[in-house]
């Protein structure tokens, strides 16, 4: 498999001088910055206090904590908390980097998660889970004491979401319904968008989706595009074709937009982000395949803060890697 490759621009990390390569394919505009990776588990709880460090030596160090085994989602919190839905541990990783403090969500007692693949967060910072296996969408706490379940018969296989929290409204991809599901934080339900199908509108295996400027963005997977509604449902237009070339799709997986409304796409199979304008107009790309830091083994779901920073789920490489948009002075 190749990737027609346009000329490159090269970028530079923020935090440690290495290059990583990100192909500007119209006049460039902005840059993405690699910064970092997200600590394992272990070493982000590593004490580091003098009383902390001397209370693991007398009383031992505490019980194992999960580390990061297959990330495939992230979202913030308005604390800035990080949380990580990991279906290769069973749970949902957070992290609180002010308080320097880690959490691990399981799902509620007798109903623990067996896939959990979507994360979100309201204005409450209630925290939304969806299970692809259980067929529920669980909710939490922002202490992560659990709530209330949304979904039941209803879902065959829920995978992305997204929270329009002005409206107070959740979108959900059910992938093997083929449709968009539309909740009210009440749990019940106002629409589905979609159907089966190829035609505008329709689905074939929706994976993730992304509002930006007033739409709804869909991520099409095998149909190979992502499509566009208004936030009722109606169909606006679409983009995206099957391909091994730059702008093409292959294994599009998660979506995400920037505040100025450029939609970045994961693909899997290319393990790059593509980045497009509302239009569908390729601007650049980043990533490639390898472990090393800007790198990726089948990228999934990525999130973008207001701050343009950028989160990037890197799943065979058991970790999350964080990017920087900077537009560039005109």
């Amino acid at each position: 498999m190749t990737i027609r490759r346009a000329r490159a621009r090269c970028f530079f990390l923020a935090a440690s001088f290495l290059p990583v390569s990100a192909q500007a394919v119209t006049p460039a505009r902005a840059t993405v910055e690699y910064l970092r990776t997200i600590p394992s588990v272990k070493e982000f709880t590593k004490p580091r206090s003098f009383f902390s460090k001397l209370l693991n030596w007398v009383a031992g160090p505490p019980d194992d904590k999960p580390e990061i085994v297959r990330p495939y989602s992230t979202t913030h919190d308005s604390w800035g908390r990080l949380l990580v839905a990991d279906p290769g541990q069973k749970g949902v990783h957070i992290y609180d980097f002010e308080k320097r403090k880690y959490q691990f969500l399981k799902g509620p007692r007798g109903r623990a998660f067996e896939s959990p693949i979507d994360v979100a967060c309201d204005t409450n910072d209630d925290i939304y889970v969806t299970d692809s296996v259980r067929r529920q969408v669980y909710v939490f706490d922002v202490k992560g004491r659990f709530l209330r379940m949304i979904g039941g018969a209803q879902l065959l296989r829920p995978t992305g979401m997204v929270m329009d929290r002005a409206a107070r409204r959740l979108y959900l991809t059910d992938t093997l319904r083929h449709q968009v599901m539309v909740f009210g934080l009440d749990g019940s339900l106002i629409r589905a968008i979609g159907r089966r199908g190829a035609g505008p509108g329709e689905f074939n295996f929706p994976t993730a989706l992304t509002l930006s400027a007033g739409k709804l963005y869909v991520v099409d997977s095998m149909n190979f595009r992502i499509q566009a509604f208004t936030p009722d449902g109606q169909f606006v237009n679409s983009f995206g074709q099957l391909g091994l070339q730059t702008g093409t799709l292959n294994r599009p997986k998660g979506i995400a937009a920037d505040t100025d409304g450029n939609l970045y796409v994961a693909d899997a199979l290319f393990e790059t982000v593509q980045v497009f304008d509302p239009e569908g107009r390729l601007l650049y790309y980043f990533g490639s395949t390898g472990t090393k830091p800007g790198q990726f083994q089948l990228p999934t779901g990525i999130s973008i803060t207001e701050r343009n920073v950028i989160y990037v789920a890197d799943s065979l490489n058991r970790r999350v890697q964080v990017f920087q948009y900077r537009r560039l002075a005109q």
